[in-house]
């Protein structure tokens, strides 16, 4: 059961060359990256307007991520990226992505996921999700 996904953050990203593969499309790793950029704009975002996750001592980490590739994406081309939080829980929350032809919309090149987990870095554990953060993200139904 999947609770109702609120959108976090939304980019647009210009195709690189380099992001291409032999085959002629961009390649299967780079599509986590481009699940890593928005996440980092959003965490970056966060860190500027509010100080969530602006200490070195805690913070997100991945501990899961999947890509299910729908459409490839071929060079040159500008996408919209979404992302979306759902799922939270006392240390965690899940993020939601996908990928679109910025010019097409409905051009769903691929859609994923990962879960992030709040942790002290200097004692290697989850502690509890900031409460900043909490109000920003979907609110558990049970």
């Amino acid at each position: 059961m999947s609770e109702a996904r609120t959108l976090l953050e939304e980019i647009e990203l210009t195709v690189r060359w380099g992001d291409m593969d032999a085959l002629g499309h961009v390649n299967n790793a780079v599509y986590f990256t481009y699940f890593e950029q928005i996440r980092v704009a959003w965490l970056e975002r966060l860190s500027m307007t509010s100080g969530i996750g602006a200490g070195a001592h805690s913070g997100p980490v991945i501990v899961t991520a999947c890509c299910v590739f729908h459409r490839p994406i071929i060079y040159p081309a500008r996408l919209t990226v979404c992302m979306f939080g759902a799922n939270v829980g006392r240390s965690s929350f899940e993020t939601f992505y996908e990928i679109h032809d910025a010019q097409r919309p409905d051009t769903h090149h691929a859609s994923g996921s990962a879960k992030v987990v709040w942790v002290n870095h200097r004692e290697g554990r989850s502690i509890p999700l900031p409460a900043e953060l909490r109000q920003l993200l979907p609110s558990p139904t049970h």
